[in-house]
């Protein structure tokens, strides 16, 4: 979780009120804040990442005048329309494509103002650009270079510069040999044959994205110009961590100005900090907080959290919303934000009208079930990962792919999507674990997820048994005994097992599992290729059984 130290005097200045240390300690953690340590003049704080426009003194005052009703409302930024442009070269759209950007002027920084924005620099890379992967930024002395600036991509060994923090120029290669962020950062970039860079009209580098900002640039507390640059992949995350930093710099007593963003195929105005209008239903937000809240009192709340709330022509409420609310998704985070307003401390604990006991969900006790049969029937449980990858899932089953749940940024390729079979999990714990004494007999009870674009998350969870069975002569008849000896124990009727084909199972030793004429799963042993896929030489027989079919609808 991210962390930033409040000294008193300087959260005193930002927020035009004279503060106590045990005031800060009281009031922030109705903000949203966990109180890690305090001191004579400070409190150290602990943020959730999604409010990751607490990174900066700025961030909190903002929130904390509004708690404290010393201003309310949405913060109003004048943009002033700026001269300066930045052309995006075709040459890094297959690198890093995206760069916005913004001009900041008149700002006048102290050493604790430059201390404080390398520090939001670094907390809006890792919250919201993934450890810039998704979105890096760069902080520059506007009037240590010329616009108009180009974004391109450049040959590693054609191009030098004084990277930040040496004295001696470098080539773009040698920086990420060499330079400790260049070796932190630069599998983002070494796959590619030229790597990006932001330059101005004279050639003078800015910076290296995503790596380092070039000496040429740095701020210092004679800085009163910047040039603000995010580049990345993802356009929204580019744009939010600039609206987050540049909304900062001008509370912190700058000045915004535009930049002409001119790609090949059209021209962005930036920053855009045109606020988002959401809508809220009082019925609504009366039913989770359990009060009975007026409309005038939710806008008073609403306000106070630094949204603009007003009624509209069909009674709802519409919600402003600032450009670096980026947590703001749903109309639920609005109910939240009244909660805010209203202030937790005044919501009073109630008693349930009637007592009742806790029981098991049904899905659970038919998991319970299923897993103490399987267990009688000679079986050993194995637990996995949801997420899985597509090699595991379909190449290796002989499966052709189909469209999954992906992950955005998965920790490791190997974990990337989310499974919808139990089967190869199952598969590849036999692989993991050729080298141990055989029969191996093990099961798994668990959540599959497929694509349902009728459901508000657009995805299904699905609830699953599979199991396998690998010996030397492990057989069709073997797994159908093992299904049939499941199905009746389950005290279920009327279902039947029938041929199919299945391009993970030996043609002719495979069957689908009915159940009132619905196909629940399938069965039989497993095709010579797949095994040649996880390295299996005993041969191997599997099932798999949807179990959502058998819970009371």
């Amino acid at each position: 979780m991210p962390v930033i130290t409040l000294y008193r005097d300087r959260l005193s200045m930002f927020v035009e009120h004279s503060l106590t240390v045990e005031e800060m300690a009281k009031w922030l953690p109705w903000i949203g804040f966990d109180i890690e340590e305090t001191g004579t003049d400070y409190v150290k704080i602990e943020f959730n990442p999604n409010r990751i426009d607490f990174s900066s003194y700025a961030g909190v005052a903002r929130a904390f005048k509004g708690l404290m009703g010393w201003k309310t409302g949405l913060p109003i930024y004048k943009v002033g329309k700026g001269s300066i442009t930045l052309k995006i070269d075709e040459t890094v759209q297959q690198v890093r494509p995206y760069m916005l950007s913004a001009v900041v002027r008149n700002i006048k920084l102290d050493e604790d103002a430059v201390k404080e924005i390398m520090e939001m620099q670094e907390d809006l890379h890792w919250g919201i650009g993934r450890d810039r992967k998704k979105a890096s930024i760069g902080v520059h002395n506007l009037d240590n270079v010329n616009p108009p600036f180009t974004y391109l991509a450049a040959d590693p060994d054609e191009v030098k510069f004084i990277p930040l923090g040496k004295t001696e120029e470098m080539t773009l290669r040698e920086v990420l040999e060499e330079h400790e962020k260049g070796i932190a950062y630069k599998h983002l970039v070494d796959w590619s044959p030229k790597y990006p860079l932001l330059i101005d009209t004279d050639g003078n580098v800015l910076s290296m994205p995503p790596i380092i900002n070039g000496e040429l640039t740095r701020i210092s507390t004679e800085t009163e110009n910047l040039f603000l640059d995010v580049t990345g992949p993802d356009l929204e995350a580019v744009k939010q961590s600039l609206n987050v930093l540049v909304t900062a710099l001008a509370d912190m007593g700058g000045t915004i100005s535009t930049v002409q963003v001119k790609y090949p195929d059209r021209t962005i105005i930036s920053p855009d900090l045109t606020p988002q209008k959401m809508k809220l239903r009082r019925s609504y937000t009366n039913k989770l907080l359990g009060l009975k809240l007026s409309k005038s009192k939710i806008i008073k709340c609403l306000e106070k959290c630094r949204l603009s709330a007003r009624e509209d022509e069909d009674g709802d409420i519409e919600v402003g919303i600032p450009a670096y609310r980026i947590d703001i998704l749903h109309e639920v985070d609005l109910v939240e934000e009244v909660t805010v307003g209203y202030g937790y401390y005044r919501l009073k604990s109630t008693k349930p009208k009637t007592v009742t006991t806790g029981s098991f969900h049904e899905a659970t006790k038919l998991t319970n079930v299923v897993r103490g049969i399987m267990v009688g029937l000679g079986f050993t449980e194995a637990m996995n990962f949801t997420l899985t990858n597509n090699d595991v899932q379909f190449r290796r089953m002989r499966r052709k792919p189909m469209k999954t749940i992906k992950i955005v940024n998965p920790v490791s390729s190997e974990y990337n999507i989310a499974r919808t079979s139990l089967l190869p999990s199952l598969m590849k714990n036999l692989m993991d674990n050729k080298h141990e004494s055989f029969p191996q007999k093990i099961f798994e009870v668990s959540d599959i997820i497929n694509i349902n674009m009728k459901n508000e998350c657009r995805s299904e969870r699905s609830l699953c048994v599979a199991g396998v069975s690998s010996h030397s002569t492990a057989n069709f008849t073997e797994i159908k005994s093992t299904v049939e000896a499941l199905l009746a124990n389950l005290d279920l009727t009327r279902w039947k097992i029938k041929p199919v084909h299945n391009s993970s199972f030996i043609e002719g030793r495979t069957a689908t599992t009915k159940l009132k004429d619905k196909d629940i799963g399938f069965l039989g042993e497993i095709h010579p290729e797949v095994l040649n896929n996880f390295e299996l030489e005993n041969p191997v027989c599997g099932f798999e059984i949807n179990l959502e079919h058998l819970l009371p609808k």
